[in-house]
């Protein structure tokens, strides 16, 4: 008996390896599609950013490009459109971020409830999200426009006197008003992502919160925001980035002006490389736009990760 389990021992080990030799195969062969494009996607063009912004590339140019060393990065620094486009950039994140994650916040409170028709309210706050941001913005150039809705309803309200302008043309305006389309736009998505967050809380904490006769400030301060902790560093990094990307809201709506005032990192990018055919310069300009957004990520999940 013993012989006999001494010899099958070699045949089971056999079969175990082949099993994970087989799954090891079958772990890769679907990780390959994925690989290849974060390959051909990211770390292609990356790669080419940074070696393009060492040269004097352009666009279309008779001539190869030549390494230059620093000289795009040395210009970046004396551009006063880049530092403009940075701090319209950095404006545009700090009033979205804490205002569209604040306000999608209540919103999933408020929708989180179980009453009659809030699947309704749900779907509506949601439908912005499900269309094209192109879409998006072509509509609200239409309603900023001197002669648009907008106008017109301050107008009626205040009958008649207080004139509307041309808020996309004003640079005291112009911001202000792709911040209020954007979050507009964008705040569904992120209710969903709170909703998800909030139901994931379990209700024998509330049911304790209530036993115990604690206040709805109490209930959302002890049970509520410590249950959220995941999701919001998960809201607040991805409204982060999407921010700091601003450009799509840009190029329909005002492609950077009045003088410069909504210009973007991005967008100067774009006009630079492609417009302008700079391209090492772009990259270059590609190139700190990504440290300096990779900075903010490590930093912000830094600030929010879990303590001991």
């Amino acid at each position: 008996m013993i012989a006999a389990l001494e010899r099958l021992r070699p045949v089971r080990r056999t079969r175990t390896t082949h099993a994970r030799r087989r799954e090891s195969l079958t772990a890769l062969g679907m990780a390959t599609p994925a690989v290849v494009l974060l390959i051909v996607f990211v770390v292609v063009p990356l790669a080419l950013t940074f070696a393009l912004s060492f040269t004097d590339a352009r666009l279309i140019s008779p001539t190869p490009p030549h390494f230059v060393g620093l000289d795009n990065f040395t210009r970046l620094i004396q551009d006063p459109v880049f530092f403009k486009s940075l701090r319209n950039t950095a404006y545009f994140a700090a009033v979205v971020v804490p205002l569209q994650a604040g306000l999608a916040l209540v919103l999933a409170l408020l929708v989180n409830a179980k009453v009659r028709g809030v699947n309704f309210f749900r779907t509506v706050y949601f439908l912005p999200v499900v269309t094209s941001m192109v879409v998006v913005s072509l509509l609200w150039t239409f309603l900023y426009r001197q002669d648009g809705l907008i106008n017109h309803m301050l107008s009626a309200l205040t009958f008649g006197h207080v004139e509307g302008r041309d808020w996309l043309g004003d640079p005291a305006t112009a911001m202000p008003a792709i911040i209020l389309m954007s979050v507009w736009q964008g705040v569904g998505f992120h209710m969903i992502i709170w909703l998800a967050g909030l139901q994931t809380i379990p209700a024998e904490l509330y049911e304790a919160a209530d036993l115990d006769g604690a206040p709805r400030r109490h209930r959302f301060r002890h049970v509520t925001w410590p249950g959220l902790r995941a999701t919001r560093t998960f809201v607040l990094i991805t409204i982060t980035i999407q921010a700091l990307g601003l450009f799509t809201q840009i190029n329909v709506m005002t492609e950077g002006g009045p003088l410069d005032s909504s210009t973007t990192v991005v967008y100067q990018a774009m006009r630079t490389g492609y417009e302008q055919q700079q391209t090492a310069y772009a990259a270059a300009i590609s190139l700190v736009f990504f440290v300096l957004v990779l900075a903010v990520s490590l930093v912000q999940r830094f600030l929010t990760r879990e303590k001991d």
